[in-house]
């Protein structure tokens, strides 16, 4: 074997090799740092960049953006469809025929009748139908005037026909009023966008008291509610709007704060009052409260107040100082929450939650994905801690597919099984600080993560919630903000109803037109509160 050209054959002492060595795990180490350093540069590059995004998005009065990629652990623990066969579609309805027409052919003498070959012909006639009714005028002998009245139905200058159109479209269709107004004159029915926006917004109370009875029978009967929240413009102010669903309803609702005692209010589903019960009572001994304050409250004879002027006028002969903002803040919440309980609402409802603080009420659990993608925040700067993260991440995935399987399932026993691997996994230290942190926090909320154990009825996510809320943001982002009262209630009024009758397996436009009485007085569909509360 010959030597490399350039380089002595005769070998290294021992010194020599050790000073090679010793180079080599010199030079070793700095490129370990420069790497490190890389990394580290790099995250800081990423977290401005975010920073910016961030800042473009508050410029434009829009809600920042997440930081990290969204979770696949729900797709990737799905279990595999057991046959080849392929899941039809929502366009695999069978057809409804409304008109059969039977063609004839000529044939020649001695033919033989072979029955029909039937080809369905479908098609979508729009046409404006503008009647003009010419109502009779009479006088009679004593001076009075009769007019012929109309139809029944008839009201203002446009149909139910009309208005139902709109109200589909603008709903579910995300059109715009501006391109609506374009559509309907197109159509050959002359109208203003004033009458349009009219059209949508007002006279919409039976819709409203509808939605209103949805909230209340699914807090009543559903074993839970998934709740999301995301930014909302107002009036040319920002706020929030809420959603609250199950897995039969869907309900919105838009207000200016986003605080506990805001989502308490919104689960009264209406109610306006304060109760002092003994669920208002457990929950400001669950609080930072005085004994001697509680005390009073349960010892005044009065429970029921119709006003919040009221329970302050309640509190003020109760020797409680309603200008402590923040005691004032607790009671508020202790005295809605009473309400709540008073009306028969929320009695044994989980609460399923992105661990946002104003949703940690009642029997709460935590939305798994949103634990989970914790993990893409996190920013290894070296190889061994991005494999630490990965192994993390791999267990966690492990544990919820089995988490999955026995919600499917449910068997006497693995409740334990389950808590003792989940303290495994939680409890372990992997030598990375910000990992370690976060399996420590997430150890903190183990009640909360396996909530499934103790009620497997509930889903282990709120992923429903988001699809839910989706298509409140595909709206805000087509038409922007809501100006009047009106306008926001008919924004958030229809899309929980459109999205209730999606869950329900109902068509929003015959609803519409149910409701809007194009079928007579016989209604087709009952009323939604009703199948809500259907098993």
């Amino acid at each position: 074997m010959t030597s490399p050209p350039g380089r002595s054959s005769k070998p290294l002492s021992s010194t020599a090799l050790r000073q090679l060595v010793s180079d080599l795990a010199g030079k070793i180490d700095r490129l370990e740092q420069e790497v490190e350093q890389l990394r580290l540069d790099n995250s800081n590059l990423r977290l401005d960049n975010q920073a910016l995004k961030d800042e473009i998005a508050r410029l434009k009065h829009l809600p920042p953006r997440p930081p990290f990629k969204p979770s696949g652990m729900e797709k990737a623990t799905q279990p595999k469809p057991a046959g080849p066969g392929r899941r039809p579609g929502r366009g695999a309805k069978r057809d409804r025929v409304t008109r059969e027409v039977t063609l004839h052919v000529e044939v020649p003498p001695g033919s033989r009748f072979k029955g029909y070959k039937t080809v369905v012909h479908r098609d979508l006639v729009l046409v404006a139908e503008v009647v003009g009714y010419k109502r009779e005028r009479w006088v009679t002998p004593e001076g009075q005037t009769l007019i012929a009245p109309l139809p029944a139905g008839i009201t203002g200058g446009y149909g139910p026909g009309v208005r139902r159109f709109c109200l589909a479209l603008h709903t579910q269709g995300q059109v715009t009023t501006e391109r609506l107004t374009d559509l309907l004159n197109g159509i050959g029915l002359s109208i203003s966008k004033r009458e349009v926006v009219r059209l949508l917004t007002a006279d919409l109370e039976a819709f409203e008291q509808e939605d209103r009875a949805i909230l209340q029978a699914g807090l009543t009967s559903s074993p839970y509610i998934t709740v999301d929240d995301t930014g909302a413009r107002h009036a040319r102010r920002p706020g929030v709007t809420t959603q609250i669903g199950g897995k039969r309803f869907c309900v919105f609702r838009t207000s200016r704060s986003k605080s506990r005692l805001n989502f308490l209010s919104l689960l009264r589903a209406g109610c306006d009052d304060y109760v002092v019960n003994e669920a208002a009572l457990d929950y400001l001994r669950r609080q930072p409260v005085e004994a001697a304050v509680i005390a009073r409250l349960a010892a005044h004879p009065d429970q029921v107040f119709s006003s919040q002027m009221e329970w302050w006028q309640h509190l003020l002969r109760c020797s409680i100082n309603i200008f402590d903002r923040p005691l004032l803040q607790t009671l508020n919440e202790a005295a809605t929450w009473g309400a709540i309980r008073h009306h028969g609402l929320m009695e044994n409802t989980v609460v399923v939650s992105d661990d946002a603080g104003q949703f940690r009420i009642a029997q709460h659990a935590l939305c798994w994905i949103h634990a989970e993608r914790h993990l893409e925040k996190l920013m290894p700067a070296s190889p061994k801690q991005a494999k630490a993260v990965d192994l993390v991440r791999e267990t966690i995935w492990c544990f919820y597919r089995g988490l999955k399987l026995w919600k499917q399932s449910p068997s006497p026993g693995g409740e334990r099984a389950f808590r003792q691997q989940f303290e495994r996994i939680f409890g372990q230290r992997t030598g990375y600080k910000d990992l370690d942190e976060l399996l420590a926090r997430l150890a903190r909320r183990k009640d909360e993560l396996l909530r499934v154990l103790e009620r497997p009825e509930i889903p282990l996510h709120t992923n429903a919630s988001e699809n839910d809320l989706r298509a409140w943001v595909i709206k805000r982002k087509v038409s922007g903000g809501t100006m009047s009262v009106n306008g926001r209630v008919a924004r958030d009024v229809m899309l929980g109803l459109s999205k209730t009758c999606r869950k329900l397996r109902l068509s929003f436009f015959d609803y519409l037109g149910d409701r809007l009485g194009l079928h007579g007085d016989q209604p087709r569909i009952p009323p939604l509160a009703g199948l809500v509360t259907q098993a």
